[in-house]
């Protein structure tokens, strides 16, 4: 339950437009609600100022649904990663009202909080091929209220492409890199700026890349300062955190 709703329900029971014990029974479920198989976290906006977010991997498709419309019965704005556009069918023949944003692989309903401060955030793609994983960080990042500017296939290979985005540097709160094959756009792009630099190592490379584990090694020894390094694949965490990041 959102911040929001916690205060109309208190206004509700002080001008005697519901019961108490209604009240009660709708605070029981703010810790969590157990559907068996998953407890989401109601309560979890409260204590970091967004809601629990919902990682589709791994998960059936039904209970990516319960979970999905658990949520939104308790808050304004639900998000779901790494879903398909099989998943996301479903959803529509069973009438759950979302958007889904295809090349980042969300789906999302509502709206989320105004954040405390609009931030700029530039996210940069070192190829074509890393753009879902730099879109998952942009959308996530949109959707938490943000402006998101995108320059995407800047890799070392060409150095002049990225040089010539090197303005935009400058009027942005962060700077996101996504990745893959050796990874080392990011010491790059660190040693061009004095922004916050966060790096998202994607599984993009051939055999020698380790399905990612290269450029993470790579990025986690940057010899740049300011980086900031998520997991492999993790552009909603890059999103998330250049959101939060004062």
């Amino acid at each position: 339950m959102d911040r929001d709703k916690i205060e109309k329900l208190l206004v509700d029971v002080k001008e005697k437009r519901i019961e108490v014990s209604d009240a009660v029974s709708s605070l029981n479920r703010l810790p969590f609600e157990d559907l068996g198989f998953a407890r989401p976290d109601t309560h979890r906006q409260l204590r970091t100022g967004y809601a629990e977010v919902i990682f589709c991997k791994g998960k059936k498709t039904n209970q990516i649904i319960q979970i999905f419309e658990t949520m939104t019965k308790s808050h304004s704005f639900v998000m779901a990663t790494k879903a398909t556009k099989e998943i996301y069918q479903e959803f529509m023949l069973q009438d759950v009202n979302a958007d889904f944003y295809e090349e980042a692989s969300i789906i999302a309903a509502g709206k989320s909080s105004p954040p405390k401060k609009c931030k700029d955030i530039l996210v940069l793609s070192a190829g074509t091929s890393d753009i879902p994983v730099a879109e998952e960080a942009a959308v996530t990042a949109e959707l938490m209220g943000h402006r998101i500017g995108r320059s995407y296939d800047v890799g070392v290979a060409g150095i002049h492409r990225l040089l010539n985005e090197k303005e935009k540097f400058e009027k942005v709160n962060s700077i996101i890199v996504v990745a893959g094959m050796e990874g080392a756009l990011v010491s790059i792009v660190s040693g061009m700026t004095d922004k916050p630099v966060i790096a998202v190592p994607t599984s993009v490379g051939y055999g020698s890349s380790f399905e990612g584990l290269s450029a993470l090694l790579a990025m986690l020894n940057s010899c740049a300062p300011g980086v900031a390094v998520m997991n492999i694949d993790n552009g909603f965490g890059a999103g998330y955190f250049a959101g939060i990041m004062e």
